[in-house]
Order: structure tokens, then sequence, then C-alpha cells
């Protein structure tokens, strides 16, 4: 145990050392990792890491995700909604039964339950190499919603259609009927779990008499329970934690004091940073562990069965992207759509990012090796082969082509869309002049209070000129000063919230400024601390 431990504190060292190599060469870091780990696989000493499926499920499986939530804008999600479950349920289903159909007629002795089992293995894109590229190149905000918001649910849907598949191969039965009844039931009871699950933590976060520290602790504790409460029923696990992370994140001014969302922040960065290391880094390390679990077929064959089963992967995204931006100009003369003219431009980015990742070597080896019967599980460790091949391939060829691809077609944000700089003007002077009009309200006046009135005064100016241009104890009027700061404060936090409602603000500079008056609010708490503490 205390040899797998310090395994484990040298992967991590080393993930920091490729990580910073990979800032150095302006590279997504997933990329970097991977090739890592294939280096290391090479090794005596990291050759035996090996994944555990059911580690990856349970363990990271839920906070990536939860945390995806967390982040991920409701006000884009709702946004751009149609786009969203389109990438990730009908083009993942469709994707599915393409590569069913391909690896049926490519491959010798592969059945369609078997292709169909592949396809939902590899058929989610893993959004965390698209977006880590697409934040370092400048890209509009829309895709990277779409791209954020696509990997929150396609995952829920890939691992549905492989549980489907997985029970046509062992009972060589499938009822498409019931099939289609249980999908529904999958996917619905494991987002009522999931809100139900969020609603309970909201209300002990919420009433009962926590300190931050226990706030943070529950944060941490509560996506384990909405995907362990879900899976023990047989529902989707995944959809469970998107749905109760989603609700959680948009009651978190109401939920959580500032000290916590404060803390917070700091406590999930760091967590969810090392655990993305650690899924990046084994997926390359399993390369020894994968080829020698090749068996009869040959390494030759394999590869050129990978590398085919890529290509129509790659080519298949790009055409169900191609085909629902057709789709949504269709759409846009009967309902109202969020672009009702596309061009090729998104498409054609959103088709090239489909990198796959970690949720797609996990299923693969959670593949049983024999069925019911005793029987070997037919073509098991070429189903893992070719899943590790389309992550090495797409992973790394799709994700370093993809910068150059996004500098060449110079996709321009919507027309319709304020300028960020403009948005970050027009919210400071919104609130400014939120924090004023309080001022004005409140009766009370002293120095300090003058001074903070006639400093939001100089700062609306300059705001305005900005925009049309492109020793014992403190003073009992310090403390009237402080409170009323606390309240002004408070004051600027509804009007963000306000402003979140209009579809115009983008809701991570929202949620900017809404951190910002946290500092603020801990800065004067502090001091308020200090001088009510004895000496």
């Amino acid at each position: 145990m205390q040899g797998l431990f310090i395994e484990y504190i040298f992967l991590i060292l080393i993930i920091l050392a490729l990580v910073m190599l990979a800032n150095k060469l302006r590279l997504a870091y997933p990329i970097v990792l991977v090739l890592g780990g294939l280096a290391l696989s090479f090794t005596d000493e990291f050759s035996s890491i090996t994944i555990d499926p059911e580690l990856v499920f349970f363990l990271f499986l839920p906070p990536l995700l939860y945390e995806a939530a967390w982040q991920t804008s409701w006000k884009e999600f709702w946004k751009w909604r149609r786009v969203i479950t389109s990438f990730a349920f009908p083009i993942v289903i469709l994707t599915s039964c393409v590569i069913a159909l391909v690896s049926n007629a490519f491959i010798p002795g592969f059945t369609l339950a078997l292709g169909f089992l592949l396809g939902g293995i590899i058929s989610p894109p893993d959004a965390i190499s698209a977006t880590t590229i697409m934040r370092q190149v400048s890209v509009p905000k829309s895709l990277v919603s779409i791209a954020e918001g696509e990997s929150l649910l396609n995952d829920a849907s890939s691992l549905i259609v492989f549980r489907f598949a997985l029970a046509a191969v062992i009972t060589r039965q499938f009822h498409f009927q019931e099939a289609a009844t249980n999908f529904a039931l999958v996917v619905f009871m494991g987002i009522g779990i999931g809100l139900l699950i969020g609603i309970i933590f909201y209300a002990i976060i919420r009433w009962l008499p926590t300190t931050s520290s226990i706030e943070v602790v529950l944060t941490l504790v509560t996506p384990y329970c909405m995907y362990y409460g879900a899976e023990h029923f047989h529902y989707s696990g995944v959809l469970a934690v998107v749905s109760g992370g989603l609700l959680l994140s948009n009651k978190r001014q109401s939920m959580l004091t500032y000290q916590s969302r404060i803390q917070g922040v700091n406590v999930w960065t760091n967590i969810v940073f090392v655990m993305n290391g650690l899924v990046f880094l084994l997926i390359g390390l399993q390369l020894p562990t994968v080829v020698k679990q090749l068996g009869s077929v040959s390494l030759s064959s394999a590869i050129g069965y990978g590398l085919v089963i890529s290509l129509v992967l790659m080519v298949t995204r790009l055409v169900c992207t191609f085909g629902a931006a057709a789709f949504t100009r269709f759409a846009s003369h009967y309902i109202t759509v969020a672009d009702p003219n596309p061009d090729w431009r998104a498409p054609l980015l959103l088709g090239w990012a489909g990198m796959r990742g970690v949720v797609s070597l996990a299923a693969a080896l959670s593949v049983p090796i024999v069925i019911e019967s005793g029987q070997a599980f037919p073509h098991r460790n070429l189903i893992l082969f070719i899943t590790f091949v389309v992550i090495l391939v797409t992973l790394v060829f799709q994700g370093l082509t993809l910068p150059w691809l996004i500098r060449k077609v110079d996709y321009k944000s919507l027309p319709n869309t304020i300028p960020e700089q403009q948005q970050e003007l027009i919210i400071q002077q919104t609130i400014t002049q939120a924090s004023l009009q309080f001022l004005k309200q409140t009766e009370l006046s002293n120095e300090h209070i003058t001074n903070l009135h006639e400093r939001l005064n100089l700062d609306l100016r300059l705001l305005n000129q900005e925009l049309n241009e492109t020793d014992h104890t403190r003073t009992a009027a310090l403390m009237t000063f402080q409170r009323t700061y606390l309240d002004l404060l408070q004051r600027q936090r509804t009007t963000l919230m306000e402003m979140n409602h209009k579809m115009e603000f983008d809701e991570d500079l929202i949620r900017k400024y809404l951190a910002l008056t946290d500092l603020e609010e801990y800065k004067i708490r502090e001091k308020l601390v200090q001088e009510n503490t004895p000496n």
C-alpha cells in the first residue's frame, strides 16, 4: 500500500513537470500528459500501473462532472440547449450505429451487437482537451459553451448505449421497444434523483448551522451521493451528477456564504487539476497492458482496425455537426433558435474537437472477461486496443491540429453579441449606479460614507467616459461605514443577479464580479473580527 502511494506521489510530481512543459510549448496539457504517460509506460517503475474501471467511474467521474456542471453557465446551456442535446444524444446514437455497421463489415467475426458496444464506448468526445485548446486560442464563447454542455451529457448517452449493447451481447437478444422505454427511464430517473439529492443538500447547507469548512466538504461529498444514488437503482449516475450540479450551481449565491464560495473555488480548482492530470497520464500508461492482451490478433491488423475506426469516427462527427447546422437552419423557420443561420466554421470546429478520453477507455476496460455461460467475451481484447488507438489518434492528431484550424477559419462571434470588454464596462457602470442609489436611500452620513459616495461618483464618471469613447477601537463612524458597505455589497450582488437574467451578458463575467464582491466582504469582515478581538 505504501509503495502504491509513493508511486502516485511521483506521478503527481511528473504531472506538474509535464504541465509546465505544456505551458512552455503552448500545447494543451492533456496531449502532453498522454504522450508522457506513453513514455513512462516503457519504464519498469510505472509499467505495472493500470486503470481500474470502477475507480474511474466512481472516484474520478463524479467530481469531474460536478465541477464541470458547477462552472457551466446555465444561461448559455439553455441558450444552446437544442445544439447541445442534439450533439449529446442523437449524434452519439447515430455515431454508434455507423461504427456498428463499419466494424461489422470490416472486422472479421464482429457482430452488430459488438459493433454497437464499440460505438457506445468510443462515441463520447472528451471536452477537457477541446475546451483547454479553445481557451488558449481565441474562439467565441458560444463554441466553448456548446463543447462544455455536450460533455455534460454525452457520457451519459454513450454509457446507456454501452449498457444495452453489453446486455445484447451477453443475452444475444435485443428488443427495441423495451430498450427505448428503459432508455427514457434511465435518463429521466437519473435526472430526477440528481435533482432530489441536490435539493436535500441545498436544504442542509442553507438552513442547518454549518461552517464554511463543513460547506466545502459537503460540496465534495455531494457528487458521490448523486452518482451512487442513481447507479444503485441502475439509472444514469452521470445525468444525476449533471442535473444536481447545475441546480446547486444556480443556487450558489443563496446557498453558500461568501467564505465558502472563496474557499470552495480554491479547493475544487486544485482537486480537479490533479484528477484530470492523473486521468490523462494513466491513459498513456495503459499501452503495455493493452498490447499484451491482444492475444491471437496481430498487432499490425489491430492497428489497422483502430486507424480505420478512428477515421470513420472523425468523418461521422463532421458529417453530423454539418447536418445539425443544416437542421438548425430548417428549424429556424418554425421555432426560435439561438443562431438561425450558422455558417460552416462553427460545425467544422466543433466536429474537429471530438477528441476521446478516459471515459471511453474505462468503459472498454469494464467489458467483462467472460460472459455468464463461462465463455470468453468475444473480441474483448481487440475492442480494448481499438479504443486505445482511437483515443491516441483523436487526442494527439486532432488536438495538435485544432489550434491551427481555429486560427485558419478565423471564426468570429455572433453579430448580436456585445464585446466582452464593453460588457465589463456596462457591468461596472450598472453596479456603481446601484451602489449610489443605495447610498442616497440611506439616512446615515459620516465622513467615511461621504468619501465612499464621492469615490463611486468618480468611478461612475470614469466609466461613462470610457464607454462613450469605446487606536483602541475604531470610531463609531467607521463602524457604520463598514456595515453600510456590507449592505451595499449585498445590493451589488442583487443587481448582478438581475443582470444575469439578460441574455446579452456573459454569465462568466457576472460570476467574476460576484467573486469580487465576496472578496470585498471577506476583507471587511476580517477587519471587524480583528477590531472585536480583545488584545
